[in-house]
């Protein structure tokens, strides 16, 4: 697990900074959010969110989970500090689309919260976040929403030069130490030339610290088994033509990590990816833009136990293709076409696989049209797909069994700007989600959440109708966004306890099935920015979602409980600051057998300088976590983990990112 030193990292960094002062500066980051939005419309009626820049930097997480949970109606699954994954408006796993560049990210993330997602933060541009479903465009599967990390591993505009960064994080709760080094460079004439980009990025991180807690009747400062180490690199090259590009990428990421649920074990995860993208648009003729993208996943890892014994393997192998053909406008309606193509094959191997070896093929057409018209930016279309999931069976999971289903999903939107600064949306959505592999065909004990679980292998189509209605004011430098939103599901598909129980080496273990049930959700999301004096601003923000069984009451599992926070952010010349006090509210709230978390207030502070040597431009930052030392548990993680891996202590950490 000590195989990848971070000298060789360390040297290549700072070989990079001294060499830095002859390059060019870099260009900075599209403002238009691109995800769900391939007509690039300045007004967007569904929520969203990005992260780029500084603020990335300074926000940035050893996973993605954590880097996003302080946005909106944004939460994180929090299995330990090493395997966190977004959860949008109380939806996770399957309901929310995990993309690298808008392709699928091929891992097993969403079938185990004890698996973490196959991406580095360290080397993305750009993170961008939609809230609520984004079927239309995505799939079924991403009716919580999308997070689609965004980088330069496929260039997509011409340099001629190189410009990059390179980053240096040390500290934290974990004593992390981490580091990247990020390159893109070209050549050639405008609209002809060829450009390349190479990165590289390790991190190594101890036991992470909380405040004094107990765990299994023994107190603690630190959460168990949750060191980790990884290591990846990238390299990728594009040509350039006239109307547009092409190019090529390959990347390679490793981890190791303890899994904190279980003493000694650890996961050895590997993600290989090999994509290619390109794009072709012109201002003439019936066709204005064609872009297209392919990727090929190769995803395993292992569950090594403390003797060195593999207990088990999970393997992915996945392919995705998407294409996109924009026409021309059609008197005030502009609009697209598109097909998209995935496949999974998927196999677990040992004695802990709770799911057969199963194959996923899903095939979708939609279609997107825009307009304006009565003062109204108008947004329509239509998505279908074909899903097949074929499962090998076996001794626990019976014979061979073949499962296809016809999604069908429907969304209407629409933007009225009620003034300069103010305007209104509405998005109204139908959504259909094909049963996802394990909620199919699982029959076995699943340790992360310390139950057997059964599949059924008779589920229909997940079926959900949404509303979401939001007001923005946009000034110069404030802004007030609210959003209130409602999801109504015909048949969600609920892992819940069947009052059974199994012997699992003398030990009670309870059983949980998968089946669909009535269930609404519904929320508030608030997010403000007031700027009192040129130097200072006043942040907020509020978020606050609720589920229910309709059929029963009961509440839906993991949901996060109100949360608000309160800040101060100044500015001053090449100094910058944040106060934040972020809360919970008591999450009393909870599914059976589940327990109430208690609520909490924690204060974090950051500093910040912008340094210029030149052409080059650096920011040092330092960032104080939890000053207060409260002890905080986190609800949206599963009863398993929560009392296991409380929420980070004390901590203290500063970084270093040079660009040019």
């Amino acid at each position: 697990m000590r195989s990848f030193a971070m000298a060789p990292l360390a040297a290549a960094c700072l070989s990079v900074l001294a060499a830095a002062a002859q390059a060019d500066p870099a260009e900075s980051l599209d403002k238009v959010v691109v995800t769900g939005n391939p007509l690039k419309s300045q007004l967007l009626a569904q929520p969203s969110d990005s992260l780029g820049g500084d603020q990335l930097v300074l926000t940035r997480a050893a996973n993605l989970g954590d880097t996003l949970q302080g946005l909106a109606g944004v939460a994180a699954t929090n299995f330990g500090p090493n395997a966190s994954r977004p959860s949008i408006r109380g939806l996770d796993g399957d309901r929310v689309r995990i993309l690298s560049n808008s392709g699928a990210s091929v891992d097993a993330s969403n079938l185990s919260f004890d698996h973490g997602v196959a991406i580095d933060p360290l080397v993305i541009d750009k993170v961008e976040v939609l809230r609520g479903a984004a079927a239309l465009l995505y799939g079924g599967n991403a009716v919580g929403g999308v997070v689609n990390t965004l980088d330069n591993r496929i260039p997509r505009t011409l340099i001629d030069g190189m410009s990059g960064a390179a980053e240096v994080r040390l500290g934290g709760a974990t004593h992390d130490k981490s580091g990247a080094v990020v390159l893109d460079g070209g050549t050639g004439q405008p609209h002809r030339g060829f450009g390349w980009h190479v990165d590289l990025a390790g991190r190594d991180a101890d036991d992470q610290a909380a405040p004094r807690f107990d765990s299994d009747g023994e107190s603690r400062t630190s959460v168990r088994n949750s060191a980790a180490r990884s290591h990846g690199g990238a390299l990728g090259g594009s040509v350039f033509f006239q109307g547009g590009f092409a190019g090529v990428s390959v990347d390679d990421f490793h981890t190791n990590y303890g899994t904190t649920a279980e003493e000694g074990v650890t996961i050895r995860m590997q993600r290989q990816r090999l994509a290619t993208a390109g794009e072709w648009a012109t201002a003439d003729g019936p066709v204005h833009r064609i872009s297209w993208q392919l990727s090929r996943n190769r995803y395993e890892h292992q569950e090594v136990e403390e003797t060195g014994d593999i207990g088990t393997t999970f393997k992915s192998t996945g392919t995705d293709g998407r294409l996109e053909v924009e026409h021309a406008a059609i008197g005030p309606v502009k609009g697209l076409i598109g097909l998209q193509t995935e496949q999974l094959n998927f196999s677990a191997l040992g004695e802990e696989a709770f799911v057969p070896s199963t194959r996923t093929r899903n095939t979708g057409v939609f279609v997107l049209e825009q307009a304006k018209l009565g003062g109204v930016d108008w947004s329509a279309g239509a998505r279908t797909e074909r899903v097949t999931v074929d499962s090998d069976g076996g001794d626990r999971f019976g014979t061979p069994d073949s499962k296809r289903f016809k999604p069908v999903s429907l969304a209407l939107s629409g933007v009225y700007p009620l003034s300069e600064a103010w305007s209104l949306s509405a998005n109204l959505n139908h959504t259909e989600r094909a049963p996802a592999y394990y909620e199919l065909f699982a029959n076995g004990l699943h340790l992360a959440s310390a139950a057997y679980e059964r599949g059924d292998p008779t589920l229909g189509l997940e079926r959900s109708k949404g509303l979401d209605v939001g007001l923005k004011w946009e000034s110069a430098q404030s802004h007030v966004h609210l959003n209130l939103y409602e999801t109504r599901f015909s048949n969600y598909v609920a892992l819940q306890a069947t009052g059974e129980v199994v012997d699992n080496g003398g030990e009670s273990v309870p059983v949980y099935d998968f089946h669909a049930v009535p269930a609404r959700l519904r929320g508030i999301e608030f997010e403000g920015r007031w700027q009192l004096h040129p130097a200072l601003a006043l942040l907020s923000q509020l978020d606050a979602v609720r589920g229910d069984n309709r059929a029963t009451g009961e509440p839906l599992p993991r949901l996060s409980p109100l949360r608000a926070m309160l800040g101060l952010e100044a500015k001053q010349g090449d100094w910058s600051g944040k106060l934040e006090w972020r809360g919970a509210a008591r999450q009393t709230r909870v599914a059976e057998f589940d327990t109430p978390t208690p609520g909490y207030g924690t204060l974090r502070l950051s500093v910040a300088r912008q340094l210029r040597w030149g052409q080059t431009d650096a920011l040092w930052y330092l960032k104080l976590d939890n000053l207060a030392n409260k002890l905080a548990y986190n609800a949206t993680a599963v009863p398993t983990i929560r009392e296991l891996a409380p929420q980070p202590g004390r901590s203290a950490s500063t970084g270093l990112q040079v660009r040019f």
